[in-house]
């Protein structure tokens, strides 16, 4: 359990440290600086699920020969349909959008608001613990400072995601302590996802390299269906590709270094 613990906190702490901001800062975010953030975190969550979970997947069912694929594209599919569902029985209201997504529901602005993040925080949960499972039981090749530049890489990627809710929230009228504690609750989900998808991994072994790619399909599904849209739209800015190649290399190099 002691080996988890940087897997179970380390994420979370990103995402409560950048909720913080609405204390310190009295302005909202502007446009560029949105866009810039969320680029950055689609960069680090696009390189997690390369290096730390589709490569060491494919690793892991080297034995299939020229087949060594498929239970990385099984397993992507499936998180790409997972993600897919909770998207369509959720209802959640995305950054700067009018209208919410998923079922109709009389449930408030704000809440609508914390449930989007809190639904793309659920593939970044089960990432780290799925990673935190292989490097526990010896079974994906997964070492200890590969598990920890995972989830250096998703709180990094955390922090610009709770500034981003956080602050909003405070604009539409909520106080600061609240938008504050919203924010940093809608992270709680990591650490809640990272223990189940350890002992649900632990116990199936051999699926583990399916559920590297599950995690890796279910992180790809936010970045494309969210993320890369919010940091596109409006008027024509390169910020965006620019950070999120900055998110990328800088995932890319904690997990070699690290790994």
């Amino acid at each position: 359990m002691q080996a988890l613990l940087p897997g179970l906190l380390i994420p979370f702490l990103g995402t409560a440290a950048g909720s913080a901001c609405v204390l310190f800062m009295k302005k909202t975010l502007g446009r560029n600086v949105q866009r810039a953030l969320t680029g950055f975190a689609s960069g680090v969550m696009v390189a997690a699920s390369i290096w730390s979970l589709l490569v060491p997947a494919i690793d892991q069912s080297a034995g299939m020969g020229k087949f060594a694929f498929l239970p990385a594209a099984v397993g992507f599919a499936l998180g790409i349909a997972f993600l897919l569902l909770l998207d369509t029985v959720i209802p959640h209201l995305h950054l700067n959008a009018e209208r919410s997504e998923g079922p109709k529901s009389r449930l408030a602005r704000t809440t609508m608001m914390v449930l989007a993040v809190t639904l793309h925080n659920i593939p970044e949960g089960m990432a780290v613990g799925v990673v935190y499972a292989g490097m526990l039981t010896g079974s994906a090749d997964i070492t200890a400072g590969g598990a920890l530049a995972l989830a250096l890489g998703i709180a990094i990627q955390n922090f610009p995601e709770g500034a981003i809710i956080s602050m909003p929230l405070h604009a539409e009228g909520t106080s600061k302590g609240k938008a504050f504690l919203y924010g940093a609750l809608s992270g709680a989900v990591e650490p809640v996802g990272t223990v189940l998808t350890v002992l649900a991994a632990s116990r199936i072994v051999p699926a583990m390299p399916y559920l590297l790619s599950f995690a890796a399909g279910a992180m790809l599904y936010v970045v494309v269906e969210e993320l890369i849209p919010e940091m596109s739209e409006g008027e024509h800015s390169n910020v965006g590709v620019v950070t999120f190649a900055v998110g990328f290399l800088l995932m890319m190099a904690l997990d070699v270094a690290l790994g």
